[in-house]
């Protein structure tokens, strides 16, 4: 439990940046973007991101840091809440351009995409910073006694202004994400780009949908562990096993339905290799099942793997 509150913070910080992405794809419509994503935004900056993760992190985490000996003024601290005043004064100021707009202000608009811009660039990069820097500076520092005390800390914040603040503002979150049908890093990705990306990884690939057909696979005309043909796309995945496995097919495949299982993993040896074969259900962001990924890696070479390297060698 000890590390549970920096996952609690970063979570916010990922549900703030897929709303970001959204409203930044709406700023760039060109017909004007929507007023409801506008008002729906400006209610989460405000409501979630300035009124209660940033009191979170000053109220629970920051005090105990800086009894520790972080200083407050010119350090890490310091950069911290000086870019929470920074990204207070731009809400302010994104919130009184929102609301002309939405009054029917037009001329506001190139205003409010720049001040958003700025927003939002503030924002990455302060997470980035936490996340990256502070988070892990403070786990290492902080017991586990306070650690659990900030963690209960952030749940009180969040009590405080209401007793389902958390999931009221994650739902509201993937409302305007939803407005922007921006469900994932993948949007805005040719998908050219996104095959070579999945061609790039040292695993082999291979995705089955809701209703067991093989839909895709890596590496296609590269050498495969299981070398397989487009004739196996649009397949029953049993129809691709041997019929003294079925069961066991099938098996993993309702475990994953019902939510029994989170993975299933075999090995086997191979001309001399050791193959790891790894099956995980696929769901989206309301846990509805979307299918099953296969994960195909010759693991040979990780397992001879001794001591430390830290330097690129050639």
């Amino acid at each position: 439990m000890s590390s549970e509150w920096s996952w609690h913070l970063i979570e916010d910080h990922s549900t703030t940046e897929r709303v970001l992405d959204a409203v930044a794809r709406g700023l760039d419509d060109p017909g004007g973007p929507q007023l409801v994503l506008l008002t729906a935004f400006r209610d989460y900056a405000t409501g979630f991101v300035d009124a209660c993760h940033n009191q979170k992190e000053e109220r629970h985490l920051f005090p105990l840091l800086e009894a520790h000996g972080v200083p407050r003024e010119g350090g890490p601290l310091g950069v911290m809440l000086a870019e929470h005043e920074q990204s207070k004064a731009l809400l302010g100021q994104l919130v009184g351009l929102i609301d002309q707009y939405v009054n029917g202000q037009a001329s506001t608009l190139v205003e409010l995409r720049s001040t958003f811009e700025q927003y939002a660039a503030l924002l990455k990069s302060h997470y980035w910073k936490e996340t990256d820097v502070l988070y892990p500076m403070a786990r290492r520092i902080l017991s586990e006694t306070e650690a659990d005390a900030v963690l209960t800390g952030l749940r009180e914040t969040e009590s405080k202004l209401g007793a389902d603040t958390r999931a009221r503002f994650q739902a509201l979150a993937e409302t305007i994400v939803n407005m922007m049908e921006l469900e994932d890093l993948s949007a805005g990705l040719p998908k050219e780009v996104l095959a070579a990306v999945l061609n790039t990884l040292p695993v082999e690939l291979s995705f089955v949908d809701a209703e067991d057909t093989v839909r895709y696979f890596s590496h296609e005309n590269q050498h495969k562990i299981f070398p397989r043909t487009r004739g196996a796309i649009g397949l029953k995945v049993q129809q691709c096993h041997p019929p003294h496995s079925l069961y066991k097919v099938n098996q993993i495949l309702a475990d994953f339905r019902n939510g029994r299982r989170q993975v299933a993993e075999f090995w086997i040896d191979q001309g001399g290799r050791k193959i790891h074969i790894r099956y995980f259900p696929v769901r989206d962001a309301r846990g509805r099942y979307l299918g099953c990924l296969e994960v195909v890696q010759d693991i040979t070479a990780i397992q001879a793997l001794q001591g430390e390297r830290r330097l690129l060698e050639d």
